[in-house]
């Protein structure tokens, strides 16, 4: 068993995540975690970047924390330390995701389970192998459920189907997810590189500051009054005509051309 790690690769204006665990399936060690905190806050400040990528090594995803690895030491995880630590780890990178102002993309193939299911929920697209699994293991553990499942999943499939995943631990597959409108699409394996390349494509050439603030707005408004979410609108209304994106836009919309937006 090997500690794993993260590989991170920028090209062209994308920031490639890769877990690279494959021998656990992409299992998140401590230091995977901490690493993985550290990567997307990082990213957050870098001016080069227009989109994030999420992979894993191999043949999966994601499998989740790796409870092995980090109770190698034979001793129980005790509740106080769980509760000091996990609001600085998993549930960072899951805030991380959900807040970053650049749009997140998750390539899903084999397992995402426990944490690596919700890492692919958070992201603003997700797009799966049509055979992936989807899988909350956290009550056949005898946990409770962690890092934004009971917010994610009910938003995004409704209570029902939360229910049957997060407390009858089914699992759903890749065609099966895109079905219940929890992830963004699935393809087969043999196209699944080439629809994530066009989708972050199609995202790295928007205009990134825009897509933030919506992506903000978007946030803001699942726990807002519409009211609210109206006056929030305005303010992003307001900063993002003041970027050269804005500005672009127009042209081009009376040019009739495609706009170059350059992500300012």
């Amino acid at each position: 068993m090997t500690d794993g790690q993260l590989n991170t690769e920028v090209s062209g204006s994308v920031l490639h995540i890769t877990l690279d665990r494959p021998e656990r399936r992409n299992s998140l060690t401590h230091t995977m975690i901490d690493e993985l905190v550290a990567v997307l806050t990082a990213a957050a400040t870098d001016d080069r970047l227009r989109a994030v990528c999420i992979t894993g090594g191999g043949a999966d995803f994601c499998s989740g924390a790796d409870w092995v690895a980090t109770n190698a030491d034979g001793a129980r995880p005790r509740p106080p330390n769980l509760v000091r630590r996990i609001p600085h780890t998993a549930n960072r990178v899951v805030e991380l995701i959900t807040t970053l102002h650049l749009p997140v993309v998750c390539r899903v193939r084999g397992w995402a389970a426990g944490l690596g299911c919700n890492i692919a929920l958070a992201a603003d697209f997700t797009i799966a192998d049509e055979d992936a699994t989807f899988w909350e293991p956290f009550i056949d553990r005898g946990f409770t459920p962690d890092s934004g499942s009971t917010w994610l999943l009910p938003r995004l499939v409704g209570v029902a189907r939360a229910r049957r995943m997060l407390l009858l631990g089914e699992k759903v597959g890749g065609s099966q997810a895109a079905g219940w409108g929890m992830i963004h699409d699935a393809v087969p394996a043999a196209v699944l590189d080439d629809a994530i390349d066009e989708l972050l494509g199609r995202l790295a050439a928007g205009p990134t500051v825009a897509f933030g603030l919506a992506k903000q707005s978007l946030q803001q408004a699942q726990t807002s009054t519409l009211n609210q979410s109206l006056n929030a609108e305005l303010t992003q209304l307001e900063l993002a005509c003041r970027t050269s994106d804005f500005k672009e836009g127009l042209a081009a919309f009376r040019e009739r051309r495609n706009p170059d937006f350059q992500g300012r």
